[in-house]
């Protein structure tokens, strides 16, 4: 079975107001492939494809930092831009 990596989620950029309270600097981490507690099923669901490619040691190939990518929640009227970081042992 190949490494797994845990994967840290960082709002690092937000516009209007999240109905969840969500603000620049709150953090979860995915740890041992479980969803972390708190985090709404649309942000999840936007960030669960691109943290599932971290925790397995893969990379975007548009991010200039292999273990660092960013996605964005779905919702329009509150965009709000998480940065997924790779966590190395």
């Amino acid at each position: 079975m190949p490494e797994m990596y845990d994967v840290s989620i960082k709002i690092i950029s937000q516009k209007g107001n999240c109905e969840h309270g969500y603000k620049v600097g709150d953090e979860w981490v995915i740890k041992d492939d479980l969803t972390p507690g708190g985090l709404c099923l649309a942000a999840f669901n936007s960030i669960s494809p691109e943290a599932r490619v971290l925790s397995y040691g893969g990379s975007s190939p548009w991010s200039s930092d292999p273990d660092v990518t960013e996605v964005i929640c779905p919702s329009r009227r509150n965009p709000i831009v998480f940065e997924l970081r790779r966590l190395r042992k």
